[in-house]
Order: C-alpha cells, then sequence, then structure tokens
C-alpha cells in the first residue's frame, strides 16, 4: 500500500489551516465575545465567496493572497493556549521517565507492594517480548 509523504497537503488542507490561523489572529484582536463572532462571521464569508472555485489557478492565487493578508494583518502579541508551544504553562510539569521508579529506596518500593510486584512482572514481560522479537544481546557487547 502506497504512504502518502506526511508533508503533503492538500489545497483544501491549506485553505482550512489558513481560515483557522485567521479565526486565532481575530482571537486576539478583538476581546469581546460578539465583536469577535461579528469579524468571524465576516471572515467565514469571505472564505465562502470562493467555496466553489474551481480553476486551481485562481484558487492557489486566491490562497497565496490570503497568506500574505494573514502576514501583514497579524497581532503583535499573538494570543497562545497556557500550555500549548508559547504559552505561559509549555512544559512547565515535567513528567519523569519510568526508569527513575527503578532507583526508588526499597522502603518507598515498600508502600506500593502490588504496583510494584505488577511492574516487575511487565518488565519480565517485555524483556521476553524484546527477546523474541531481536535476539538476545550478544555477551561481548554487554562489556562495551
Amino acid at each position: 500500500m502506497a504512504q502518502i509523504p506526511l508533508g503533503v497537503k492538500t489545497h483544501a488542507q491549506k485553505v482550512c489551516s489558513l481560515y483557522k490561523r485567521a479565526l486565532r489572529n481575530l482571537e486576539a484582536y478583538y476581546d469581546r465575545r460578539h465583536v469577535y463572532r461579528y469579524q468571524a462571521v465576516l471572515l467565514r464569508e469571505r472564505f465562502d465567496k470562493h467555496a466553489k472555485e474551481t480553476n486551481m489557478i485562481k484558487a492557489n492565487e486566491l490562497l497565496k493572497e490570503g497568506e500574505e493578508e494573514l502576514f501583514l494583518k497579524q497581532h503583535p502579541i499573538p494570543k497562545y493556549f497556557a500550555t500549548s508551544p508559547g504559552g505561559v504553562a509549555h512544559e512547565r510539569v515535567v513528567t519523569p521517565p519510568d526508569w527513575v521508579l527503578d532507583y526508588w529506596h526499597p522502603l518507598e518500593k515498600a508502600q506500593y507492594p502490588e504496583y510494584f510486584k505488577k511492574r516487575e512482572q511487565r518488565k519480565k514481560e517485555f524483556v521476553a517480548m524484546w527477546e523474541k522479537e531481536y535476539g538476545k544481546p550478544d555477551e561481548k557487547d554487554k562489556h562495551h
């Protein structure tokens, strides 16, 4: 089965992306919800006016003009969701990797006996699955 390259977007996807980015730009400009909604309706009307465009040369030209207009009218301080890249809480909460639990003191592990019993069993199952799929590591590789 042929794979579609991940970086290639259809024209419709590009238009949808432009529309969404334009809406987010409007959100940055208008803090009053009713004013934002009015501007969003006007924006949607501009997109709907050319929705049935069949001439791809004209459609690509409109898309290029839209991208340029958005670039020229972008807000100087865009809004970001708090946990999105650029937001104030992006990557604020660090989730420690699973291997950190291997370094817990035995008295700490004793507070959660069922969890660590199941965890050790799953580790053994994972190692067995790994060795079945990839084979056991060579002895000479362990010493290097």
